[in-house]
């Protein structure tokens, strides 16, 4: 089996396309299809069999949740055991988009989908492709990202069949993701809102959202003392097939003298740069990439950048250290977890 690419670039093909997709969900089929923040592996959210489809196409351990994707505020609703009021303000002020809401489950969520938990993470994207896919199957749809277990999450319809298309039938092309990071996940669950994975929507517009009320930051790791509630909060995630590290570096010495501490051969590493960029010629410096120095274009970028670098076979990836300011926050939670090893 390889995976058929259906495009969208014209609204009789995106029409085509979600009629096809439809079709294939509802008699209990997964396919890949596009969303603002990266491509997700999708199925019938309410089917046990159809999520351990998606479980064994994508090598995910049992004790990841996956995240549920709807098309009207209506169908999360009916995906939770119940709607609080501080979902009721998140969602109005950020949905559809880049935003998942931790709320209880409802009962006809199977524990496949919540890794045995209470909770369950839903979503409402604001990509028009999979909220369509949705209202025409009449289905919520289980949708972690449309890549092998841990590796680089897909922004392109190219970077899914690149790991996926002998393992899944169908693989929508709705062009590059235009956020290019996973969702920001909040915990509404509980009497206080808790960021358990930063994205692009900042800590301090979800805290304006929620109408002052405290707004708390989980510890970088998973919690211990239960099942995880949202998926993103492995210590290791995210990983290139290269060895990654941030690091700041004053000139091309200072950087070429980091590069021998770490027993990394620059001809042989991949400089991903925003504000001191080494201009040496192509034999020293072979592999450089100028990434925007603006929080939303270097989210749009990144996952496409490391793609390149992979597949260029690279054994090191330096990325130029971040701004610390908030809406940088999602970009450097994704390059800890990908610099672990």
């Amino acid at each position: 089996m390889k995976a058929e690419i259906l495009a969208t670039h014209t609204p009789a093909l995106f029409a085509e396309a979600v009629a096809r997709a439809a079709e294939l969900l509802g008699r209990g089929g997964i396919a890949a299809l596009p969303t603002e923040t990266v491509y997700g592996l999708a199925g019938n959210a309410l089917d046990a069999a159809v999520v351990d489809r998606i479980f064994a196409a994508k090598g995910r351990p049992a004790t990841n949740p996956v995240i549920v994707h709807v098309g009207s505020l209506d169908l999360a609703m009916e995906c939770a055991g119940h709607w609080p009021l501080m979902a009721e303000r998140l969602a109005a002020a950020f949905w559809p988009g880049p935003l998942t809401l931790v709320v209880l489950r409802g009962r006809r969520i199977p524990d496949r989908v919540t890794a045995g938990g209470p909770t369950v993470g839903i979503r409402w994207p604001s990509h028009p492709f999979l909220p369509a896919v949705v209202r025409a199957c009449g289905l919520p749809l289980a949708a972690p990202s449309a890549n092998l277990s841990n590796q680089l999450s897909p922004t392109s319809a190219a970077h899914v069949f690149k790991q996926l298309r002998d393992r899944i039938p169908l693989i929508v092309d709705g062009g590059e993701c235009n956020v290019g990071i996973e969702s920001t996940v909040v915990d509404v669950s509980g009497p206080v809102p808790v960021i358990l994975r930063p994205g692009m929507i900042r800590a301090d517009a979800i805290h304006a959202a929620a109408a002052g009320s405290d707004v708390l930051q989980s510890a970088p790791e998973p919690l211990r003392d239960g099942p995880i509630r949202s998926p993103g909060l492995m210590p290791m995630h995210y990983a290139p097939r290269a060895q990654l590290r941030c690091l700041s570096w004053s000139d091309e010495n200072d950087l070429r003298r980091q590069l021998s501490a770490l027993g990394a051969d620059p001809a042989r590493t991949w400089v991903m740069a925003h504000t001191r960029i080494p201009m040496g010629d192509g034999n020293r410096w072979p592999w450089v990439s100028v990434i925007p120095h603006d929080a939303e274009a270097f989210a749009r970028a990144l996952y496409s950048e490391l793609h390149q670098a992979d597949d260029a076979g690279v054994e090191w990836i330096i990325v130029e250290a971040l701004p610390a300011e908030p809406e940088w926050a999602g970009i450097a939670d994704r390059l800890l977890r990908a610099s672990r090893r």
